[in-house]
């Protein structure tokens, strides 16, 4: 069998891309993703305080532009200031450690009025709660109008199943 191709060859190959075809043929087709929607962030919220290094790191940022004026790049502080953190004794992290503590303290507390002023009711409403009160509005006027077909005199049997 010199030079040209057989029968049996032929159809091997055929074969084989018949069969890459059906798998992708049989592959389930995927649905698109359907993103919620994030809720919307409430601006009177307040703001986490800050931990023990970043009120270090007010205090260092200061330091450091007296000393180093001619330097625009953040990174350069950030890293310098991380150094200094980690070599740093448990005695001289302890004030900035007593002051993130007051800070967290006083968090708390506004934190306790905001969560008893949104329980009152005088809070802004989340972007999800004005969705479920819509979806409830549609609800009820569907509820209504079929109401409205029963009293026209037309009985529908699969309501009496249930």
């Amino acid at each position: 069998m010199k030079g040209g191709k057989s029968k049996a060859d032929t159809s091997k190959k055929a074969d084989a891309r018949l069969s890459v075809k059906r798998k992708a043929a049989e592959k389930p087709v995927k649905k698109p993703v359907v993103k919620k929607a994030k809720e919307g962030k409430d601006p009177n919220k307040p703001k986490r305080p800050p931990s023990a290094f970043f009120v270090f790191m007010e205090e260092f940022r200061k330091q450091f532009k007296e000393k180093n004026p001619n330097n625009k790049q953040v990174s350069v502080v950030g890293k310098a200031a991380g150094d200094k953190w980690k070599s740093m004794s448990a005695t001289e992290k302890a004030p900035y450690e007593a002051k993130a503590a007051k800070r967290k303290a006083e968090y708390n507390k506004t934190m306790v009025a905001y969560n008893k002023k949104l329980a009152d009711g005088g809070g802004k409403k989340s972007v999800a709660e004005e969705d479920d009160e819509e979806e409830s509005d549609k609800s009820k006027s569907e509820v209504h109008d079929d109401d409205d077909d029963d009293e026209s005199g037309e009985e529908e049997d699969d309501d009496d199943d249930e």
